[in-house]
């Protein structure tokens, strides 16, 4: 019986990794997911995936944001530790979010132009080059006329 008793932890053991994974892939997934549904992505998105925001809409007219969220986040949790080999019941892995949860994603915008540089400056800019070309070309011909003679 001794010999049992050391087995079923490492079977725990192996179904907590499991379960801590397919918790963590279920929080990313969802808000990474939930972001593209934000920017009227969602039709790319896979038929699963679209049915667990379809299910969250659903919670969404029950619950609160946060309390749907945390459920629909469950319910995912649940599908990928069946995936991922966990056996039975997943084991809890922690509880929901001590703070309500909030989206950080903002729109798009564009940056402010760059402000124009004056032509005085972008002249310059320009004639240092320019003289610096003509010097080296005007070295490298009086080189040549020199070295022929």
């Amino acid at each position: 019986m001794g010999a049992k008793r050391p087995e079923a932890k490492l079977v725990k053991a192996a179904d907590m990794m499991i379960a801590r994974r397919a918790d963590t892939r279920a929080r990313a997934d969802f808000a990474t997911w939930k972001m593209i549904a934000k920017l009227n992505g969602a039709s790319s998105l896979s038929a699963e995936a679209q049915d667990f925001l379809t299910s969250y809409g659903a919670h969404l007219k029950e619950m609160s944001d946060g309390e749907a969220t945390e459920a629909t986040i469950q319910l995912m949790y649940k599908t990928y530790y069946a995936q991922m080999g966990g056996v039975g019941a997943p084991p809890e892995v922690r509880t929901g979010p001590s703070e309500p949860v909030t989206d950080n994603v903002t729109a798009f915008r564009r940056p402010p132009p760059a402000e124009p540089k004056g032509p005085a400056v972008a002249s310059r800019t320009k004639q240092l080059p320019v003289a610096l070309i003509f010097a080296c070309l005007a070295v490298v011909y009086v080189g040549i006329r020199y070295f022929w003679r």
